[in-house]
């Protein structure tokens, strides 16, 4: 019998590293340019190109779509040499497109990796979400409670008043009444016009962003890469799937769910040790976006492992050709 390939999570993400850096860059020449599709391509052609570099089985499981939605990082595509580990990939080649066409905070480019079937297959639906840093009892707040509800336990396990107690928040209509039980007990609210992932990601660093706590509804597939990077930081999330009709119910059955009232932790998002990387696109509060001077383009990129719980920055000043 032949020895098991394994998941060699220190190897592998410094590649990971590259794969997210590429994406970024090929998206620069967009940023602010109004073309929100055309940012999204220029990132998914260089997200691929250069994981078909590395020396892995992977099968996109968070991607673009399905098949016939999505030419290409589909859902079910596999990528790379076909040599060395059986990996599950997730990806968002460029969460924030209307950032990147606005030139707006927080556009990153995202990626994660874990061992094969250890990543949730999570439909294209929504996703509730609730989200806190490290430090915290176990199931200190729960999706059950009440926005309110959350944001008094929360402040009474950190020792402090609800007032001081920051949570983010996606502006959005469907969470009006979110917005006004959060505000009834007198904490913050940031508001971010897109990008949960980075949302989530805040709370891990609660003392540099000032945010305590994220809640709301948004992508599940996003859902799954927020909760890579917290196995890798540390903290706490729960997700439970939502469905608007019986085509988002059938994605779900596609996608091998059957409890769809499952509210799911972090920990059942994602099953093993998992490495993350991501980019900054346009400057954010989690890495700083592309700068450009003459001759160079220079990335900022997050880059971890949950295995040991180590988080590099990582500055990549590259040259380009003159145009």
């Amino acid at each position: 019998m032949a020895d098991k390939v394994v998941f060699l999570d220190r190897m592998l993400s410094l590649g990971l590293a590259r794969v997210s850096e590429a994406a970024a860059m090929a998206s620069a020449n967009l940023v602010g340019r109004g073309d929100e599709k055309a940012a999204d391509q220029a990132a998914v052609n260089a997200m691929r190109d250069q994981l078909n570099l590395l020396d892995i089985q992977g099968t996109v499981v968070i991607g673009e779509g399905e098949r016939d939605e999505a030419p290409m990082l589909y859902i079910g595509e596999e990528v790379g040499t076909g040599d060395g580990p059986a990996v599950d990939i997730a990806l968002d080649p460029l969460e924030g497109t209307t950032l990147t066409a606005k030139d707006m905070p927080n556009a990153l480019t995202v990626i994660a990796m874990a061992p094969r079937g250890t990543l949730l297959h999570a439909p294209d639906v929504y996703m509730d979400k609730l989200a806190i840093g490290p430090g915290y009892p176990k199931d200190v707040v729960s999706l059950d409670m009440s926005p309110a509800e959350r944001v008094k336990a929360l402040a009474k396990a950190r020792g402090c008043a609800m007032s001081d107690i920051t949570v983010c928040v996606l502006e959005r209509p469907r969470h009006e009444d979110m917005i006004e039980g959060i505000r009834s007990t007198g904490a913050a609210i940031r508001l971010i016009t897109d990008g949960d992932v980075a949302g989530v990601i805040h709370c891990a660093e609660a003392d540099i962003t000032g945010i305590d706590m994220y809640m709301g509804s948004g992508g599940a597939p996003e859902g799954v890469l927020a909760a890579s990077a917290l196995k890798c930081m540390g903290g706490q999330m729960w997700g439970q799937l939502t469905f608007r009709n019986d085509d988002e119910r059938g994605r779900a059955a596609k996608a091998g769910i059957t409890d769809l009232d499952r509210v799911y932790n972090r920990d059942e998002m994602v099953t093993a040790d998992v490495i993350f990387a991501a980019t900054g696109v346009t400057d954010g509060s989690v890495v700083s976006g592309i700068k450009r001077e003459p001759g160079f383009l220079t990335t900022e990129t997050i880059l971890m492992r949950s295995k040991t719980g180590s988080v590099r920055r990582m500055i990549y000043r590259n040259p380009v050709a003159a145009k």
